[in-house]
């Protein structure tokens, strides 16, 4: 596999929560296959075709362990137990029409969660990088026909929005008061930073009031695809597409601890905002089937109409960019649902992850 990140994460030990969800199983089947020792901490997985399970990566990673980042206690023991030298924390509810149902586990998981993740990496001193993953629900959303920058303030109408509004300001002043890039190699040394992706889409994603796997079990069943917001607009992308700005982002961190410690965003390319109709229309298309119908309705739970990201930070001080158009994402979505049920769903993740690394290098 060609290796975007130049050898950097072999052999590092690296923990990611949440290693049992959507980003989090790619995420450890991508740093195994860069030679990482992956630590993974997270609760069972939602389904039994989810990536996680299909694949078996919790077989091969150095330690697969279930725990709940609202349990403090756990996350000090695994933490002090492993070790880990860098630290991805993806572990969330992550659903914005169930946050409504339990806004307070929403909370509890999100906030309190994140806080109990930045005080076991506080008590460990073998982390050198920690990067949470966010969401850009955390912006303040006033649907501007601009992408929001990593200075705008944070908000949220919604528990899950707002909870996530609430992870940043939390992270935010860990930085300041424990890990201040000013005191790096004096008082600790911890690089810190918070990121924000689009709506992420790919292969292996059942979760239930998201528009591709709404649209695979429409299909798989024969029944039309039905579609809550169908004008809704969301900056969309692949699921590599924001782990590579991740990975990319924590080895500057470990080359350049206190000059990249802060917020930053990963957001597709300007075409692949689209609307969440086009979207569901672009699968139906790659698979050559189906229908969908408007069940959109007055008075419904809110959910933003519009929602973009600004991508000029990660362009210019990392040199990131994104790989895929619109297109590209929902036919490398599409090429995954078409095969997991046929073929060995590692491969078909590596052989994916391949596709993506040869389109380029970064700086």
């Amino acid at each position: 596999m060609k290796d975007l990140f130049d050898g950097f994460y072999r052999g590092k030990r690296v923990l990611v929560t949440g290693h049992t969800g959507f980003k989090g199983s790619w995420l450890s089947i991508w740093l195994h296959e860069l030679g990482a020792e992956v630590i993974g901490v997270g609760l069972d997985p939602l389904t039994e075709r989810d990536n996680y399970t299909l694949s078996g990566i919790g077989n091969r990673i150095e330690a697969d362990l279930r725990a709940d980042i609202r349990d403090p206690d756990a996350m000090k023991r695994i933490f002090t137990a492993w070790r880990p030298e860098i630290v991805f924390h993806l572990a969330a509810q992550p659903i914005v029409r169930l946050s409504y149902a339990i806004p307070v586990e929403t909370y509890q998981t999100n906030v309190m969660g994140t806080v109990h993740v930045l005080e076991a990496i506080r008590a460990t001193d073998s982390v050198r990088v920690a990067v949470m993953i966010t969401t850009d629900k955390c912006y303040e959303n006033l649907e501007l026909p601009r992408g929001y920058k990593e200075e705008d303030p944070f908000g949220g109408y919604d528990p899950y929005s707002s909870s996530k509004a609430a992870c940043e300001i939390a992270i935010q002043s860990w930085r300041r008061s424990y890990f201040n890039p000013e005191e790096y190699g004096v008082k600790h040394h911890v690089s810190l930073a918070s990121v924000r992706a689009g709506n992420v889409i790919g292969g292996g994603d059942w979760s239930k009031d998201r528009i591709i796997p709404d649209c695979i079990r429409a299909l798989e069943a024969g029944r039309p695809v039905e579609i809550r917001s169908p004008k809704s607009i969301r900056p969309w992308q692949h699921v590599l597409e924001p782990l590579s700005g991740y990975l990319l982002l924590a080895r500057n961190m470990w080359e350049r601890p206190a000059a990249f410690c802060e917020g930053w965003n990963f957001g597709p390319v300007e075409n692949a905002v689209s609307t969440v109709w086009d979207v569901a229309s672009a699968l139906i298309a790659c698979f050559g089937k189906g229908s969908l119908k408007d069940v959109s309705q007055a008075g419904g739970v809110h959910e933003a109409g519009m929602l973009l990201l600004d991508i000029t930070k990660a362009a210019t001080r990392l040199g990131w960019q994104p790989r895929l158009d619109v297109a590209g994402s929902v036919a490398l979505t599409a090429d995954w649902y078409k095969r997991y049920a046929t073929e060995n769903v590692y491969d078909l993740c590596v052989s994916q992850i391949e596709a993506y690394s040869r389109e380029g290098a970064w700086k």
